[in-house]
Order: structure tokens, then C-alpha cells, then sequence
């Protein structure tokens, strides 16, 4: 019983900060056309300086071990967009006051939110040929979000996700 409950609890917290990622990509591109890359110069992620390098070093990271090179000349661009919004809250605790008597009843139920609200971050990879100009492959991947935390919390943070979102890169067909 005790290694269920362990078992629980653990399942329980890795799920809280679970990066969560999407892709999409177009069926007919060949991947195999495309082995160098470069960023948008007039990129915005919408991070802040620091985060912005901490992810653009992630994705360096994660394209180079992937065997795509960085170059000035390259095959495809990678553009970053990123967001933070509040979670919606999904935690409430009803409290009911109701009663009977005689077939005749009645009952209110409010709902109290629990908790403070979850910042969410969400950040979004497209991946557009230089020749063609169309976009060939898009990952979004989406977590959550603590402004407070430290320079090496945030580099984690940042690292883990464009390795899920880039373990989707390129596509099993």
C-alpha cells in the first residue's frame, strides 16, 4: 500500500510540470534537403534578453546534435515566438447547504478557487525554407512558468523544453 501511495505521489508531481508539445509539419518536404539553418534577423521571441539567449544556445545545442549545421548561407530559417498567460484555474472546493423535508428539498453550491493561478509559457519554433519562402515544420511546446526562479532554473527550464519540442524534429513518417 505504501508503494502505491509513493507511486501516486510521484506520478502527481511529475505531472504538474510536464512540458507539453504539438508539431505539425508538410507531408511532402524531403528533411534530408535540409542540413543548415539560421535564425530571422528581425526575430522577436518575446523573451526577455537573457532568456532569449539561454534559448537560442538550447536550440544550437539540440540542432547540433541532430547534425545540422548554423551557417550564414543556410537552408531554412528558424523564427521563435513565445507567450505567457495565467492557467485557467480547474481547483475549486464546493461548499453546499441543502435540506429535505417532506419531498420537498433545495441546495446552493458555490465554488472558491484554491490556490494561486499558474503562469504558462508557450513557445513556438517555425521552420521556413529560404528558397521556397513556406514554412516546412512548426513545434510549439508549453509549460509552466515562475518568474521568480533562478539563472540556472530558467536555463533548465528552457533546455528541457526545446529538447521535447525537438525530439519531434524531424518527423517519423
Amino acid at each position: 500500500m505504501k508503494n502505491v501511495f509513493t507511486f501516486i505521489l510521484v506520478l502527481f508531481l511529475a505531472s504538474c510540470n510536464a512540458i507539453r508539445v504539438n508539431y505539425d509539419y508538410d507531408k511532402k518536404t524531403d528533411f534530408t534537403n535540409y542540413s543548415t539553418y539560421n535564425y530571422y534577423p528581425d526575430m522577436d521571441t518575446g523573451l526577455s534578453e537573457l532568456d532569449a539567449k539561454r534559448l537560442l544556445d538550447a536550440v544550437n545545442s539540440e540542432m547540433q546534435l541532430k547534425g545540422i549545421r548554423f551557417s550564414e548561407d543556410p537552408d531554412f530559417f528558424i523564427n521563435i515566438e513565445s507567450n505567457s498567460f495565467q492557467a485557467p484555474r480547474s481547483n475549486t472546493v464546493g461548499v453546499g447547504v441543502g435540506g429535505t423535508g417532506r419531498s420537498v428539498g433545495g441546495g446552493v453550491s458555490v465554488g472558491i478557487p484554491v490556490g494561486q493561478p499558474k503562469m504558462e509559457r508557450e513557445i513556438r519554433f517555425d521552420f521556413v525554407d529560404t528558397k521556397k519562402d513556406e514554412l516546412f515544420w512548426q513545434g510549439q511546446g508549453q509549460s509552466t512558468f515562475k518568474e521568480n526562479i533562478s539563472p540556472e532554473e530558467r536555463e533548465e527550464k528552457l533546455r528541457a523544453l526545446a529538447a521535447k519540442v525537438f525530439s519531434k524534429y524531424p518527423p517519423k513518417k
